[in-house]
Parts: structure tokens; C-alpha cells; sequence
């Protein structure tokens, strides 16, 4: 037992963590224990790190078949996943599938089975179908976001999944959002039930309306964010039509952003949210998609610049600020003569004639063609930055290492300079691109 709370110490320090939520700590010690567990919790309070490391502690490290399978709703969710398992550096091999990219790729990775394989049903269905993979070691099924996956269409593909699946011994599902009926398929047999959905104490979370003279609201929103000043926040839309309107608006207005939506190219919604994290972007103008499943830091406001349809759709997108015990600001923005749907309670109006002092942004990412399967670190990046570029560390931004590329974030002002200094370096034993993105 004591080496097994030193192994988890030794988890959480690597990903920067001091102390477990209490959520957390209930859902490991359930999940251990017990055969079917359900565990409700609002996004971004910490589910991912709850079931992977209960997850953990089931892995033979003398199996070197799959013997775990977490099935996400999203591409984004499989990637983020994916990354916390890896960070958690446990030395078991853990890959994620996901449409949206070719299939070969896949391929080539699952030639060395990973113990943890995370992906979204179709291609998970499309890999089964091709029998790539022995079934039979898979011990653990983890259906994270569950309630999101049957929503769009998913369940078809579940139920073929799952009943190729012979020896599963533990079921794990995972929702941000409560009273979803569990498909018999699952075969979830008195569940344990883990329910924070209503711990409602902890959140500090405020919702404020702002007023808008015309239908159209966008001039309303760029008055919004002016009074808000430079602080990264989403802005929900609920149509892709919405979101090319608003960011029009936002290039009128020379205020840095990026889009996110499902009718974009996978490379493009990868690259808008690495943008984002790193602050080359202060805002994310997104439909639902990003209400959840997807990596991005804690926030202090999110904006409703479209009404949400749904009383999920208005949580799922809350739960991107006030997370775990941090505070936080709705903005839902309204036509003076729109009513607000029943879901969204009586709320203050908020008087946004004052204007914060908005600074342009002046960093920008640039593209890496290395990553970690060419034996790179983040330290070998940021020494070329810093030895053949000649940075100094105030302009040396945020670098995000991925399986086979990088980005990072460096002073628009510098940026082709570096470009041309340094495209065609070596890095490790690979000649590398750089180019800005």
C-alpha cells in the first residue's frame, strides 16, 4: 500500500499536481474497488487523472496486449487523454485513434500495442472490424463523456465495440451532465454511482447579462470584450455561420482569435486550440464542441454570443470558467427584445461603457517539423532558440511538444527572422522546418 500511494506521488509530481480534489480521491478509491462505477462531475474538474490512475494499478506490465479501452466522444478528448496518460510517464505505451486522420498512421503505431488504447467509436469499430488487435486482454472499458457519445450517434458503434469485447472485468463511465439512461448494452450491472453534479458550494460562478440594441450583436460583443481587456475567455456560438460573422467582426476590430468547429480540418481545429493555450490567441470563438472534452487552461469568463439551445448545452459551456475552486463570469449576451430561456436564471445586467485598456497581440507560434518519436525534448527547442536564434528568455514563449511535431510561441517582431535563421536546423540526428503558422 505504501508503495502505491509513493507510485501516485511520483504520478502527480511529474504533472505538477500537489493534492488531489475530493472528487478525485472518492473516484479512485471506488473505481479500485469496484466492478461498475458512474461518475458524474462537472467538466474540467479533474476526471481524466480520477479513472487513469485507478486504471494504472489494473495493467500487467508482462502483457503486451491492449488490456485497457477508453472510448471518447471526440477527437480532441481522445488527444487530450492521451497526453495526460503520457505525462503521467507510468511506463506503460498508451495511443489514441480518432477520424480525421489517416488510418495508416494508426496502423503503424499499433504495431507495438499499446497496454491503453483511447479512441473515438468509429475508428475504434473500424479497427475492430479489421481484427488488427487481439480483444481478448482488454479487462477495462472506460466510456468517458458517455452521455456526449450516444448524443451524436455513437451508439451503434458502441454496442458493436463492446460486444466484441469477451472479458471485460470493469466498467467505467464517466458524464458531465446527470439523468442520461444508460444503454443495456453496456451491461452495467449496479453501478456504483459517484455524483458532484450538485456540489454546488463550491462553485463560483457568476452569470451577468449584457444588453444589446440590435439584433444583430455583434458590435455589443466587441464592446463587451473591450470593457473586459486582455484576459483569454471563449465566445460560444451555436452555428459555424455565427462564428465566420463574429470573427469578421473581431479582424474589424484588430482583436486576436481563433475558430473552432466541427466543419473544420482536424489540423486546423489541432492548431487553433495550441494557439490558444499558448496565448498567441486571447479568444476562441467555438459552437459547442469546446463546452467540453477539449485542453485548454482554466478561464476567467466564457460568452454566450448565441443562446444556448439547451440547459446542457448552458452548463457544459459554464463548466469552461469557475472550474474546481476558482471564480469566474457567464457573459449572456442579449437582444433587448430577446427572452431568455427558462434554464437561465434571473441574472444582473452589467453596464459595459467602461472600456480596459485592449493590447494588440504580439506573439505568434511557429511549426516544428520534430517531435518526440525523433528523440526530441523540450529542452533541445528551446536551446536552438536560444543558442542559434539568440532569444533571451523574456522571448521565449510557451512549446508544446507533440508525437512527430512542436510549436512555439516567439514575438511576431522576431518571427521571420527566426524562420530564416533557423529553417533547415538540425535537431537530435533530424534536419527540421520551421515555419509560422
Amino acid at each position: 500500500m505504501a508503495n502505491s500511494i509513493k507510485e501516485q506521488q511520483d504520478i502527480l509530481t511529474k504533472l505538477n499536481i500537489h493534492q488531489l480534489n475530493p472528487m478525485q480521491e472518492e473516484a479512485i478509491a471506488v473505481i479500485e474497488k469496484t466492478t461498475n462505477t458512474i461518475l458524474l462531475s462537472p467538466t474540467g474538474t479533474g476526471k481524466t487523472l480520477a479513472f487513469l490512475l485507478p486504471l494504472l494499478k489494473t495493467l500487467d506490465p508482462n502483457n503486451s496486449e491492449i488490456q485497457a479501452l477508453v472510448l471518447v466522444p471526440s477527437r480532441e478528448l481522445a488527444i487530450q487523454i492521451e497526453q495526460v496518460a503520457r505525462n503521467m510517464g507510468s511506463g506503460f505505451k498508451v495511443n489514441a485513434v480518432y477520424g480525421g486522420r489517416p488510418i495508416a498512421k494508426d496502423k503503424t503505431e499499433l504495431k507495438h500495442l499499446p497496454a491503453i488504447l483511447i479512441g473515438t467509436p468509429g475508428r475504434i469499430s473500424d479497427h475492430f472490424n479489421s481484427n488488427r488487435f487481439s480483444k481478448n486482454d482488454i479487462k477495462t472499458i472506460v466510456l468517458d463523456e458517455f452521455d456526449k457519445s450516444l448524443e451524436v450517434g455513437f451508439e451503434h458503434e458502441m454496442r458493436r465495440i463492446i460486444n466484441q469485447i469477451p472479458n471485460i472485468s470493469k466498467r467505467i463511465l464517466t458524464s458531465a451532465t446527470q439523468g442520461v439512461e444508460v444503454p443495456s448494452f453496456v451491461r452495467l450491472d449496479k453501478p456504483e454511482i459517484i455524483n458532484y453534479l450538485n456540489n454546488t458550494s463550491a462553485s463560483k460562478l457568476e452569470i451577468k447579462t449584457v444588453l444589446s440594441s440590435s439584433k444583430n450583436k455583434t458590435q455589443a460583443l466587441v464592446n463587451l470584450i473591450l470593457h473586459i481587456g486582455n484576459k483569454p475567455g471563449i465566445i460560444f456560438c451555436n452555428l459555424k455561420d455565427s462564428i465566420a460573422q463574429v470573427s469578421e467582426a473581431l479582424v474589424k476590430n484588430k482583436i486576436s482569435h481563433t475558430c473552432f468547429s466541427g466543419g473544420m480540418d482536424q489540423r486546423d481545429r489541432e492548431r487553433s486550440l495550441i494557439k490558444f493555450r499558448n496565448g498567441t490567441s486571447q479568444l476562441l470563438i467555438a459552437t459547442d464542441l469546446a463546452a467540453r472534452g477539449i485542453d485548454i487552461p482554466e478561464l476567467k469568463y466564457i460568452i454566450h454570443y448565441e443562446l444556448p439551445r439547451a440547459i446542457e448545452e448552458f452548463t457544459h459551456r459554464n463548466g469552461r470558467t469557475a472550474r474546481v475552486n476558482a471564480k469566474g463570469t457567464a457573459y449572456v449576451l442579449k437582444w433587448e427584445k430577446e427572452s431568455l430561456p427558462e434554464f437561465i436564471k434571473k441574472t444582473n445586467t452589467v453596464d459595459i461603457t467602461e472600456k480596459a485598456v485592449w493590447k494588440p497581440q504580439f506573439w505568434t507560434t511557429l511549426f516544428i517539423s520534430g517531435g518526440r518519436k525523433d528523440k526530441i525534448s523540450k529542452g533541445d527547442i528551446a536551446g536552438l532558440f536560444f543558442k542559434e536564434g539568440k532569444l533571451n528568455k523574456d522571448q521565449l514563449g510557451v512549446i508544446e511538444l507533440k508525437q512527430d511535431c512542436a510549436f512555439i510561441s516567439v514575438p511576431l517582431s522576431i518571427a521571420d527572422n527566426l524562420v530564416e535563421k533557423l529553417n533547415n536546423s538540425r535537431l537530435k540526428k533530424k534536419r527540421i522546418r520551421i515555419y509560422n503558422i
